[in-house]
């Protein structure tokens, strides 16, 4: 009888994506779910939830002790908490990721590594134009980390320590309404808000332009990405989004919730519509060629974001 395959970690499975990516890898070959709280999934078969905190070198220890087919990691402190503790940030989103990575690649299989980056590294104000040659020049601390990270796993993957690819992620939606660190939380909020048939006030204009992806786009991007047949030559992919205009997105929500698209209203704050609000067009040739797929249009990326709440 042939052994089974060496298990699939992840990282931050308690989260939004998280919870969704177990899911849809549960059944498939073994899954190793870690997270601080949510991990609500160890009776789905094949999953062993091992709780704690990612900065444990005991909880490292536990998460490695044997090789590894792949890992997935989406654990991180995002934007806004990121600024507000800078220690903290540096210890979870950089520290704490390089051990587990160093630790895994030990034993010397090379397992594929998929790590959640983010369109932070890219800075603000952006170019005209984003492509897979667009350089990083983050502005936050979350995005210098995520930067960091992209580097040392692109560093492994040169020797041969790893098969890494760095997945920039943009706005996914719709996130639960809670306390999330995210500058970018009124993306989600929007969803909530006109679904409930509540008013909401955004900090950017009608006219401000978002990349956005559902987390069922997004969980089928991670998929395809972990059984690509080959390697490609860059370890940095932007991800496929659909570009939005809000006013666009608040008059499809608003449709699709049976709402009055008039409970939403526009205070553009300058930062936050500089830093989410004007977004370029995006070409992600990289992914592309790799078969990762955006939601499709505006009409799917709303239906499969709603379908989340």
């Amino acid at each position: 009888m042939a052994a089974d395959p060496a298990p699939i970690l992840v990282t931050g499975a308690g989260g939004f994506v998280g919870q969704a990516l177990v899911r849809a890898l549960a059944g498939t070959r073994p899954v190793i779910a870690t997270d601080r709280t949510g991990l609500d999934n160890a009776d789905l078969p094949g999953v062993t939830a091992l709780p704690g905190e990612i900065d444990d070198p005991a909880l490292i220890a536990r998460l490695t002790a044997e090789p590894l087919g792949a890992i997935i990691h989406l654990a991180t402190i995002p934007g806004g908490a990121a600024e507000s503790d800078p220690a903290l940030a540096a210890r979870i989103n950089v520290a704490a990721p390089m051990a587990l990575i160093d630790t895994a690649a030990a034993h010397g299989n090379a397992p594929r590594l998929l790590f959640a980056s983010s369109i932070a590294v890219f800075g603000d104000p952006l170019p005209q134009h984003v492509d897979d040659d667009t350089p990083v020049r983050p502005m936050l601390r979350y995005g210098a980390h995520k930067a960091m990270l992209e580097e040392w796993i692109a560093t492994l993957t040169r020797r041969g320590a790893v098969r890494g690819l760095s997945l920039r992620l943009p706005g996914i939606v719709a996130r639960p309404l809670a306390p999330s660190g995210m500058k970018s939380a009124f993306l989600s909020n929007l969803f909530h808000a006109l679904k409930a048939g509540e008013p909401i006030t955004l900090p950017v204009s009608a006219d401000a332009t978002c990349w956005l992806l559902s987390r069922r786009a997004l969980v089928g991007q991670m998929t395809a990405a972990l059984t690509l047949a080959s390697d490609p030559e860059t370890t940095r992919l932007n991800l496929p989004a659909l570009r939005v205009r809000m006013g666009d997105l608040v008059a499809e929500v608003a449709r699709q919730a049976g709402a009055d698209p008039a409970r939403a209203t526009y205070a553009p704050d300058p930062a936050i519509e500089a830093a989410f609000g004007a977004q370029p067009p995006l070409a992600t040739p990289a992914a592309d060629a790799m078969g990762l797929r955006h939601d499709g249009d505006l009409a799917a990326l709303v239906a499969h974001a709603l379908a989340d709440l």
